[in-house]
């Protein structure tokens, strides 16, 4: 009981470090690393405030074709469902207190804390308690699992459900009665349906699935069936979901590039951008990957063998099949981290063992390995990482605050950024990261064009600048009110 009532205690003490370490920089505007698909995802949160929870019409800033290929004139945004930005959005409402960017970030981080908590308890009833309170800490302590578990994205609230699904679904063979069994099957497979329609990919996450089910050999029947079940209700949604999502082609983003469209796959590109450049030096800053390789060659557990050699295999078809998603986007790996987690907590738990079994000062050279290859995967991943939140082009922010101070609510802005929507989110209107085709703009509904540097070389600017009225210019930024000539 004291044993259990320590581990319980030590994943909570763990819960609230991820919580501290993901509460930096919380406050920060949307202008650093990704920030573009992070103000993609805020956008239709904070447009939610402005014209409704819909999640079913879920919309954001961008009234382009570029995504597309269609004009958006109406700023859909069909790539996840919307649960993410709309529970955020009723929270911002509801409570205020802070900006809604600063509540996505509060889910973000009590999505990923939880992650790593359900990893540790997972691999608690798996392995043994120290496997699960070292994947718990990895994951709570990783450069890359806290950045990317505080930002503004959909990938890690997939991830959590997708998580939550494997570890309700393993409580389920521990019910003694059959109607226990299938009512935490139903809610496992309600997480699994929430993370599906958040990110479809999160369903190579859910392999382990079929490993837990197998194990359960005295009831192999009765777990067929329920599997069954479990994969109607966590598909149906997502079927449903992208039937609908259909009508909106204008809100579609082109994906099939994700695949292979720069035909990378299994490319010696391939190889050093996922296994050298992302798993070795961002994640788990070279140093880890010793962990990782003592966790993979150290002996798998009968009950472990339905968690994790899933959870690799379930990885490496993920980075396999979305081969140029994965190699184009760092925080395609977010999917991955679970996997690479479970591991090196394998890993690091044999090097410990290694050591309880050391005699007297023989310990001291394990301890030294342990406690200097710890901090040098931290410190080089931190070297990396630290970066991600550097504001790179302050300037827009000041452009975009003015510009949301000056110009009226309902307006639509042109705000040239080579396509990037990071600059438009910072206005807080509607409107076109791209310039070019100002006339056909206008007649769309353009009534401003905000720039950044407006120097003579702008040609754009300079000519637009003689045509309209200008409110604001200065060697920073250029605002130009399109519905006054001069």
């Amino acid at each position: 009981m004291k044993a259990k009532l320590f581990t319980i205690v030590s994943l909570l003490c763990i819960s609230v470090l991820s919580i501290l370490l993901r509460s930096y920089k919380i406050n920060g505007p949307i202008a650093d690393w990704h920030s573009w698909r992070q103000a993609d995802t805020a956008a239709v949160a904070r447009n939610y405030l402005r014209f409704g929870i819909d999640l079913l019409h879920p919309r954001y800033d961008d009234l382009s074709n570029i995504q597309s290929g269609f004009d958006n004139p109406n700023g859909y945004r069909f790539v996840e469902f919307p649960l993410y930005q709309g529970v955020s959005a009723w929270f911002a409402e509801k409570f205020g207190m802070v900006s809604v960017e600063v509540w996505l970030r509060i889910v973000a981080i009590l999505a990923s804390t939880i992650t790593g908590a359900a990893l540790g308890i997972m691999l608690w009833r798996r392995i043994n308690v120290t496997t699960g309170l070292i994947a718990a800490f990895l994951y709570a302590i990783l450069p890359y699992s806290i950045y990317y578990g505080r930002a503004i994205l959909p990938d890690g609230i997939a991830v959590c459900f997708a998580v939550l699904s494997i570890l309700v679904f393993d409580y389920s063979l521990d019910a003694k009665r059959t109607s226990g069994k299938w009512m935490i099957t139903v809610v496992s497979a309600l997480l699994a349906a929430i993370a599906i329609l958040i990110k479809p990919v999160a369903g190579f996450i859910l392999l382990p699935l079929a490993g837990i089910a197998w194990g359960d050999k005295k009831q192999l029947l009765s777990t067929g069936m329920r599997l069954v079940v479990y994969s109607a209700i966590a598909l149906v949604p997502f079927y449903l979901w992208r039937k609908w999502m259909l009508q909106y082609p204008e809100g579609i983003p082109v994906f099939a590039w994700l695949f292979n469209s720069n035909d990378i796959r299994f490319k010696g590109a391939w190889f050093y951008w996922l296994f050298a450049e992302r798993i070795s030096k961002l994640i788990l800053g070279y140093w880890g990957i010793l962990f990782l390789g003592l966790g993979f060659l150290g002996s798998t557990e009968k009950k472990e063998r339905a968690v994790s050699p899933l959870l690799a295999i379930g990885a490496l078809l993920y980075m396999s099949i979305l081969a140029t998603g994965n190699v184009q986007h760092d925080y395609y790996q977010i999917l991955i981290v679970p996997a690479l987690v479970v591991y090196a907590a394998k890993g690091m738990t044999w090097c410990l063992h290694m050591v309880w079994q050391a005699k007297g000062f023989q310990k001291i050279p394990g301890i030294l390995f342990i406690l200097v290859a710890m901090f040098f995967m931290l410190s080089f991943s931190w070297y990396t990482v630290r970066t991600y939140y550097w504001i790179n082009r302050p300037e827009i922010i000041e452009a975009g605050r003015a510009a949301d101070a000056l110009l009226p609510k309902n307006a639509k802005v042109i705000a040239p950024y080579n396509g990037d929507t990071t600059f438009l989110y910072q206005t807080g209107r509607q409107g076109w990261p791209l310039g070019f085709d100002i006339d056909k703009k206008i007649k769309m509904g353009a009534t401003h064009y905000v720039t950044v540097s407006p120097t003579d070389a702008d040609l754009e600017t300079r000519d637009l600048a003689k045509i309209y009225t200008v409110l604001v210019r200065n060697d920073k930024y250029a605002i130009i009110d399109l519905t006054k000539k001069k």
